[in-house]
């Protein structure tokens, strides 16, 4: 599903940053798609420790959040942006977001500590 992530990022003074992003699932780790100015990318180049949250808006609200070292990466990074953003936009649009140029650097986030729930025994 298209669900909007939260991605976690501590700022200089200890605080906690939390960011609505697009992601994907590929090959064993969440890939989301940002601009290398982007405060999020500043935050972890300082400090790589991440969470990124994804659930369910409606029953069962089911979830997962993983606690993480951040990897930056500049290789692929538009044919997997044209790959998140088609997930969010449709094939279209999602070609005319890559195509301004906007996202050029991939946030890799594979698991560490996993923690997942789902409440569809509760709500039964």
């Amino acid at each position: 599903l298209p669900l909007l992530a939260v991605l976690a990022t501590h700022r200089r003074d200890g605080s906690v940053l939390l960011s609505p992003v697009w992601h994907e699932w590929r090959d064993g780790g969440f890939n989301v798609a940002t601009r290398s100015t982007d405060g999020k990318v500043k935050h972890l180049r300082r400090d790589p420790r991440a969470n990124i949250v994804v659930c369910e808006h409606s029953p069962p609200y089911r979830g997962v959040d993983v606690q993480t070292t951040a990897r930056l990466l500049t290789t692929d990074v538009e044919e997997a942006t044209l790959r998140i953003a088609s997930r969010y936009l449709g094939a279209e649009a999602a070609a005319a977001y890559v195509a301004s140029g906007g996202d050029d650097l991939l946030v890799r986030l594979e698991p560490g500590v996993l923690r997942a729930w789902d409440f569809a025994d509760d709500l039964a």
